[in-house]
């Protein structure tokens, strides 16, 4: 069964490890027949959440009109939610922050966003994989709580430099995960 794919990154490196990954992944799941929406989270300009809980009172999902509105509704209509991003700072990007904590929205806004599912493709410098703790840790809890169903993570270390990606199994793990949905 095709599957309406929302895929977010959270790289401004266009020819990334994170980017890698995600390109697998796109190109899996399309060849599966899936159809896919990419929004690049580190080009667009998406703030975070101000908590004036208006959302959806306009008509769009948030009343601070900025690039989260065009992600929104790709979100609502989607079946799966992917998540791609390095580690910065031992934590979720700044690029991608502002889209996580703005999908608070929907909730604020009454939106059904239950039964979806969800993938998290990471990448970190260090080996150690509790560094991977920081974007793994927000990711489970808020797909938790939206009741959404973990598909899976990709979570590969000891990657810096360009084409790093290319010395591990991260982009072939990354179109795995794209298969399993």
């Amino acid at each position: 069964m095709s599957k309406k794919i929302v895929v977010i990154t959270g790289s401004p490196r266009k020819n990334g490890n994170s980017f890698a990954m995600t390109d697998a992944f796109i190109k899996a799941a399309e060849a599966k027949g899936h159809k896919i929406t990419r929004f690049d989270a580190a080009l667009k300009k998406a703030g975070g959440c101000r908590a004036c809980e208006t959302c959806f009172s306009t008509g769009k999902a948030c009343t601070f009109d900025d690039d989260f509105n065009t992600i929104a509704p790709a979100i609502l209509e989607a079946d799966v939610i992917a998540f791609t991003m390095p580690v910065y700072w031992y934590s979720i990007p700044a690029q991608i922050k502002g889209v996580i904590d703005r999908i608070f929205s929907m909730v604020v806004g009454g939106k059904d966003i239950a039964g979806k599912e969800c993938v998290l493709i990471a990448c970190c410098e260090e080996d150690d994989m509790s560094v991977m703790d920081g974007v793994r840790i927000p990711i489970e809890r808020m797909a938790a709580f939206n009741k959404w169903k973990m598909m899976g993570e990709v979570l590969i270390p000891g990657v810096l430099n360009l084409g790093d990606i290319d010395k591990t199994e991260g982009c072939k793990k990354a179109a795995d995960l794209a298969n399993a949905i």
